[in-house]
């Protein structure tokens, strides 16, 4: 019988404040994160063209996969903030450590939100990918958490959010 385990692990909440209103955040972010395209990725007919696929898809390194306006789904509520929430990641990156434990899936893609905040500055929420992915304790795994951190600098950049300095250490590769 496999025996059960637990692990406790860091997290960091990067908060980013961003310079646009919700609205123009909102259509920034999601054209520098496109949407997964499915049909695109079921032509390719090799793991090399799947790659291919996702370095035409992901210009910045990341596809979105879900997208909730989450005021609506609070409607009614007491709850009358403003924002979206997405899983944005790229799944030949997660491929890389899937490969050597598939819990990292809990993690991959990242969760990603845009809010408003009470003081009405638009914000920016991600936890710091490397991590997250750092609790596996497998350098491979490690490494690529950091290569998600650099290209989360990336993306904030874009944005035209000040990067966290947690994020200066990371590498932005895209491919190995």
């Amino acid at each position: 019988m496999a025996t059960s385990r637990t692990t406790e692990h860091q997290t960091r909440r990067l908060l980013v404040a961003l310079p646009q209103t919700y609205e123009e955040a909102l259509t920034i972010y999601e054209k520098l994160v496109p949407p997964m395209d499915p049909a695109a990725f079921a032509q390719a007919g090799s793991w090399d063209e799947v790659l291919d696929t996702a370095a035409l898809s992901a210009p910045h390194g990341f596809m979105r996969y879900y997208r909730s306006d989450i005021g609506t789904a609070m409607a009614g509520s007491p709850s009358k903030w403003r924002a979206t929430q997405y899983l944005m990641g790229n799944h030949t990156i997660a491929e890389r450590m899937f490969r050597h434990d598939p819990a990292v899936m809990l993690h991959a893609p990242l969760r990603t939100l845009v809010f408003v905040g009470p003081d009405g500055e638009t914000t920016f929420a991600v936890d710091q990918p490397s991590l997250l992915f750092a609790s596996f304790d497998d350098p491979i795994i490690e490494a690529v958490g950091r290569e998600l951190d650099g290209l989360l600098a990336t993306l904030i950049r874009l944005l035209g959010g000040q990067l966290p300095p947690e994020l200066n250490g990371g590498i932005d590769l895209t491919r190995n």
